[in-house]
């Protein structure tokens, strides 16, 4: 299989699956308001793949993301009502949404400490963070939600006629080229990846700039997680529950090899959007969640079957 056509088949699968929604459910499929609310929810994912793309082109892989956005997300909201109380102040949203974001940072920094300077491999790690999060975010109001209702505009709200959570997504995606190809730590990510041990013969710094990546993811954890707690104005512990399926799914449809060293941030947003849309389909088509998550899977085994036929032929 050539690189031009492994590069252009998530474009051509989004396309697809474009055409047959269009036809099958064309009134539906077609409004402006089906497109906007897909792109809306698609903002939270696509941010978070961004931090994922970035671990997985450097070798590793987070499987704690879901539940790092439960804790992230119950952290700012608890922030919020301790400050502000019942009626939020926006000193208290804006403390409540910092807030947020650090936790996601001190649980990507966590992350990427352990597997660094304890030498441990990122599944075992994250396999393991993914469990402590979701107990945290439990442990934190005893299983209830943190409603928030006054929060509503990084979820809901819109500057220039665009909803704010799509215009803060398109500003990270374009950081994230920006910084993949034209930083140290860009090109650090993808020689960690392609061959952790000429990297560091090269002189790369490989535990510091790994810590840097998972702290990054965590960042972005964060600040996906502040925008969907407020498009729901509450925080739920049992937020991002299997989330990791759909961003690693992502990541790995949009053309990034989970044995590193391969990935672009474009490629990553197609995988994005082509899940939402899929799942946007399976709702109109009256399909249940069920059946979403059996589709996915098998998108994911072939989307990974691809990747190692064509490093099977590039040998």
């Amino acid at each position: 299989m050539s690189k031009l056509i492994r590069q252009l088949l998530p474009f051509a699968s989004l396309l697809l699956i474009l055409v047959v929604l269009a036809v099958l459910r064309p009134h539906e499929f077609l409004a402006m308001d089906n497109f906007l609310n897909v792109f809306r929810r698609s903002s939270v994912n696509a941010i978070m793949a961004v931090g994922m793309t970035t671990i997985i082109i450097s070798g590793g892989i987070d499987l704690s993301v879901g539940s790092m956005l439960a804790l992230s997300g119950m952290f700012g909201a608890w922030l919020m009502t301790k400050i502000g109380g019942d009626n939020l102040t926006v000193s208290s949203m804006l403390i409540g949404t910092l807030g947020g974001i650090a936790m996601g940072t001190v649980c990507g920094l966590l992350n990427g400490l352990l597997i660094t300077q304890m030498n441990l491999q990122p599944f075992i790690v994250t396999l393991g963070t993914m469990s402590a999060f979701r107990g945290i975010s439990y442990v934190m109001n005893d299983g209830q939600p943190y409603n928030v209702p006054a929060y509503t505009y990084l979820g809901n709200g819109q500057l220039a006629a665009m909803p704010v959570s799509i215009l803060i997504a398109a500003v990270i995606v374009v950081l994230a080229i920006l910084l993949l190809r034209y930083t140290p730590l860009g090109r650090y990510t993808y020689a960690i990846g392609s061959n952790r041990e000429a990297a560091f013969h090269a002189g790369v710094n490989v535990k510091r700039n790994l810590t840097w990546i998972y702290t990054l993811g965590g960042l972005l954890v964060g600040i996906a997680s502040t925008i969907a707690t407020s498009r729901t104005v509450s925080a739920q512990p049992t937020a991002g529950i299997a989330l990791e399926l759909d961003i690693i799914a992502a990541v790995v449809i949009g053309g990034a090899s989970l044995n590193g060293g391969r990935g672009t941030i474009v490629g990553t947003i197609i995988g994005t959007l082509l899940i939402s849309f899929l799942r946007n389909g399976c709702t109109l088509l009256g399909y249940s969640t069920n059946v979403q998550l059996i589709i996915i899977g098998i998108i994911i085994i072939v989307a990974v079957a691809v990747d190692q036929l064509a490093r099977g032929q590039a040998k």
